[in-house]
């Protein structure tokens, strides 16, 4: 692999499909969601002559996006993904954790923090309470709660939610690219903490990431697409989907636990009844 390749992040609810990074990436940065779109920027880079390194742009609540990302530069002709490697996720739930716990250490213990992203399919939400949960039980917040944009609850019930449970303070946490709305719930003073990676941060990330990836390419000749393709494996899903396509359907939302309870913050939006 030569000394230069093209970024490509590829995005999917946790982005918003890509429109939650505009402004947030370098503009060399190649932003697409999973599918065809990624399909054809990668046979267009390969036309130019150009390498490329795909990104998965997922804070650990979406692999699928990883297994989705695989199969569609699989579906490629060899002749063109010639040069083209998956890089490994940006993040991990792991990562995910230590961000929002370092958001929340930036909240009064005071407020309520609502654990906010985009919905997704039951397992990615799922994933989204034991986030929540282990931010709660290893800060300082006694009340932290979970909501969806997109989603139920959504951020408008959270903050009712959390306002019935004795808070008149709300910091939204986003745990996605994508942020949500600030709620207007009458009585309920409501703040939003910036993304959970701040923009120098996140061109650090997928440095390292597209960095890592060369050098396995270069040493071992794994372009990453075997290891992509078993992301989803322990995920919940029993279905698959057609190489080169994304999701071309919706998953349902299933809430049948008890919601943990959360706080935290950066970057604020204020919005007060």
């Amino acid at each position: 692999m030569s000394d230069h390749c093209r970024v490509i992040a590829v995005c999917g609810h946790e982005a918003a499909h890509g429109k939650a990074l505009h402004g947030l990436v370098d503009p060399a940065v190649i932003v697409v969601p999973s599918g065809r779109e990624l399909y054809r920027s990668i046979a267009g880079l390969t036309r130019g002559g150009e390498q490329g390194c795909v990104v998965p742009l997922t804070l650990g609540r979406d692999p699928e996006l990883v297994a989705d990302t695989a199969r569609t530069l699989r579906a490629l002709p060899a002749a063109e993904r010639s040069g083209t490697v998956l890089a490994e996720p940006f993040g991990t739930s792991q990562h995910l954790i230590g961000w929002l716990r370092a958001a929340a250490g930036r909240v009064p213990a005071t407020s309520a923090l609502l654990v906010t992203a985009p919905a997704g399919d039951p397992f990615d939400d799922a994933e989204l309470y034991r986030v929540a949960s282990l931010v709660r039980r290893y800060g300082s917040h006694p009340l932290v709660e979970v909501a969806f944009s997109g989603g139920d609850p959504d951020p408008a019930e959270g903050v009712r939610r959390c306002r019935l449970l004795g808070a008149s303070r709300v910091v939204l946490l986003p745990a996605a690219f994508a942020l949500p709305e600030v709620p207007d719930v009458p009585g309920t003073h409501v703040e939003r903490a910036g993304p959970p990676v701040p923009p120098a941060a996140l061109a650090r990330i997928l440095a390292e990431r597209v960095a890592a990836a060369r050098r396995r390419w270069n040493e071992r000749g794994d372009d990453g697409i075997a290891t992509g393709l078993t992301a989803a494996d322990d995920h919940g899903h029993s279905h698959t989907h057609p190489p080169g396509e994304g999701h071309g359907h919706g998953h349902g939302h299933l809430h049948t636990h008890q919601h943990p309870h959360v706080h935290g913050a950066g970057q604020v939006i204020r919005s007060t009844a």
